[in-house]
């Protein structure tokens, strides 16, 4: 016959383990995963904001950059090249002469600077304009072909004209270029030296 007691003792136990797996089975309900109703198996908390992501490449919302107003690499249409010659000296100018010239008188046209790729271009500019030669002129012909040249104003003048006929000639006294001269004035306006630029 057992102790009343020890019956006690017995129940004590019987229900602090109910109690004890209770509690250990109510936990792991807490801690697993929430399926009350949420097919997708995320948990009850808010979602977190992922952006979707358009077919452009931008996440959908995000602002795009605005546009810089500048045409992009390559696409610039603006001047390419060489554009502008070298300041001269007072009484110097670039010029391109023309029909009448003789060896009395330079005909001759200004010029303005047009883009090139190895070097200013010009562009005759303006009405014909006549500057006498000095007595002690000189000419100084240049080519990337020959060795430069120095002549009186009877071989300039003979050059210049060959040019003038036929542009780029290789078969007259000296191989034609683009006929553009450095000339130089004295302080009464009469040529006294004039340099033929060399054209590649």
């Amino acid at each position: 016959m057992l102790d009343g007691g020890f019956i006690v003792m017995l129940n004590t136990r019987r229900l602090l383990s109910t109690a004890l797996i209770a509690t250990a089975a109510c936990g792991l309900a807490a801690c697993g995963p929430d399926n009350s109703g949420d097919s997708t198996g995320s948990s009850t908390g808010a979602p977190s904001a992922v952006p979707t992501v358009a077919a452009t490449g931008t996440a959908a919302g995000a602002a795009k950059p605005a546009p810089s107003g500048k045409p992009s690499a390559g696409t610039d249409d603006g001047p390419q090249g060489i554009c502008t010659h070298e300041p001269l000296p007072a009484g110097q100018k670039w010029v391109i002469p023309t029909k009448g010239t003789s060896a009395t008188a330079l005909v001759y046209q200004d010029v303005k600077d047009e883009c090139g790729v190895n070097a200013v271009q010009f562009t005759p500019t303006g009405a014909a304009k006549t500057a006498s030669f000095a007595p002690t002129a000189k000419g100084h012909l240049n080519s990337v072909v020959v060795a430069p040249k120095e002549v009186d104003v009877a071989g300039l003048v003979k050059h210049i004209n060959e040019c003038i006929a036929t542009p780029h000639d290789n078969k007259g006294s000296y191989p034609c270029q683009n006929n553009y001269f450095r000339v130089t004035l004295d302080a009464s306006g009469k040529v006294v030296d004039m340099f033929e630029r060399a054209e590649s």
